[in-house]
């Protein structure tokens, strides 16, 4: 099947060595659009370790280029630059007949009906749990298994890969690229020109706002067209509406346990969900009333049954506040309030109040002792003073604290033979609950025990027809690998039902087993 949507890979700073089982490679990280837990510590890395670069959209060398005036092929050969990244980033890509063929069945129906039926595509299926698709000028899409996992339907499918064709045959990550790149010189005039700080600020945050807003408006324009293409197409447009809502509760089961409201995220570059869900059931209205078209949920679940589920083996397991990994035999928590997020470069975790956590490996082969490492010039910001050797759980390490440009942080390095383990824990405002929930995670730190590494399973999706009496409450009694306390709150995500609704015998379910 051919492989291969709209935000640009980023690859952030190297930062630290990938965890898997018996081998590290460096790497960098891309944040995935709609996640917003770690942007702190994404910032606040690059300010800690020296040394690191940051690579982005801008370096692509693309240049400022007039409209109309794309050279032949300059998407096409952006794509392929950037698509080896984005495939190292998101863990690779995962190979399942069932989702290929998922994925396949509507690629050729939503071409045919786009508004560019001749624009060639290459879609790759991501091995990441992260709910995510987006687009690379070229006709390169990218859709992960765990947005797979959350569609219900042929249709939730088809709406997300029909909003990103509508990227492409917009030539949006291209006008996004110029914009960026404009503002980018706009704001380096101000700050080298203006002498006025409040007055160059102010103007720097006007122009992120005016940023932020074009690429809204450009995710709602491939909102409408998206609707358009997928009723053409003969699938029920009103998919995308369903699906964006799909999207939005499992978010607020993500983040439920932080007790915080978000405020608004003025400078993101996607409009909010309502505004979207609103806009796209006035576009499917537009063409009919609900109850069009084709859903086709019985083989689509059929075809994803099977699948992996959250976090690949290679890369550790997230269950609950606990990070656990059978090949290195590893495990920590972190403390209540806090939401683990595994990467393939780091496991990374944030609290309501603005502390950010990052833990990854590191090879100490070629120093005498820890100290020596943590002294060895990886850390701006360093203070001498607080590097402190301690044994924790029977494991050497050492700790330490630094300050720089506004952050305060506490590191600690723990060994197992010459493999070192990192945490850096990030705070602009550290209070008497820094320090205590630093300690915390890492006297948590440990190897497991022979059982414990016998006992970790992957996760997988398992579909089952529901019975005559079978109640969500029932069903998600079944589901491994989630907090007990919110297996029903789950399956009603997992499945875009709502508490009181009632299932007809013979509904297909999903559920997560091991």
């Amino acid at each position: 099947m051919a492989e291969g949507s709209n935000v640009t890979a980023r690859d952030a700073s190297k930062t630290g060595d990938r965890l898997t089982g018996g081998q590290r490679t460096s790497a960098g990280r891309s944040l995935p659009h709609g996640r917003r837990i770690t942007a702190a510590l994404g910032l606040a890395s690059l300010l800690l370790l020296a040394g690191c670069q940051l690579l982005g959209p801008n370096s692509t060398e693309v240049g400022l280029i007039a409209p109309g005036a794309l050279r032949p092929n300059l998407a096409e050969d952006i794509g392929a630059r950037e698509h080896p990244r984005v495939v190292a980033t998101y863990g690779g890509v995962y190979k399942d007949a069932g989702a290929e063929r998922a994925v396949a069945s509507v690629v050729g129906r939503l071409v045919a009906a786009s508004e560019d039926p001749s624009q060639s595509y290459r879609i790759t299926i991501l091995n990441s749990p992260a709910i995510n698709a987006f687009a690379l000028p070229g006709g390169y899409l990218y859709v992960t298994r765990g947005l797979l996992a959350l569609a219900n339907d042929t249709s939730e499918l088809a709406a997300v890969l029909a909003h990103e064709m509508a990227h492409v045959t917009s030539n949006h990550a291209i006008e996004r690229q110029q914009r960026a790149e404009a503002r980018e010189l706009a704001n380096r005039i101000l700050t080298d020109v203006v002498q006025d700080t409040e007055t160059a600020r102010a103007a720097i945050v006007s122009s992120q706002l005016s940023f932020a807003r074009f690429s809204q408006v450009q995710e709602l324009q491939a909102d409408v067209v998206g609707v358009r293409t997928l009723a053409k197409a003969g699938y029920d447009p009103y998919a995308a509406a369903r699906f964006l809502q799909s999207m939005s509760a499992f978010s607020a089961y993500q983040t439920a346990q932080n007790d915080k409201a978000s405020a608004p995220d003025f400078l993101s570059s996607h409009p909010t969900t309502p505004e979207r869900v609103s806009l796209a059931i006035k576009s499917a209205r537009q063409i009919g009333a609900p109850g069009i078209g084709e859903r086709d949920r019985d083989r689509y679940l059929g075809q994803i049954e099977g699948m992996l589920f959250g976090d690949d083996p290679l890369e550790g397991f997230v269950r609950g506040r606990a990070f656990l990994h059978k090949a290195l035999g590893i495990g920590f928590e972190v403390p209540g309030g806090y939401l683990l997020e595994n990467s393939p470069e780091a496991v990374l975790a944030s609290n309501g109040d603005g502390t950010a956590m990052r833990f990854d490996g590191a090879d100490l082969s070629v120093y005498d002792s820890l100290s020596d490492y943590m002294t060895s010039g990886w850390i701006n910001g360093l203070l001498p003073e607080s590097v402190r050797e301690t044994t924790i759980n029977g494991l050497p390490g050492v700790v330490a604290a630094a300050i720089t440009q506004g952050w305060s942080f506490r590191i600690a390095v723990l060994s197992i033979g010459r493999t070192g383990y990192r945490f850096i824990f990030a705070s602009r405002n550290p209070n008497t609950n820094f320090d205590k929930e630093f300690r915390q995670t890492i006297d948590s730190f440990r190897q497991l025990t022979p059982t414990e590494r016998a006992r970790l399973r992957s996760l997988r999706l398992k579909v089952t027809r529901t019975q005559a009496g079978d109640t969500p409450q029932k069903l998600a009694i079944g589901m491994n690998g989630v907090d007990p306390s919110r297996r029903l709150q789950f399956f009603l995500v997992l499945n875009g039902l709502e508490a009181d609704e009632r299932l007809a015998p013979g509904t297909p379910v999903k559920l997560v087993v091991d």
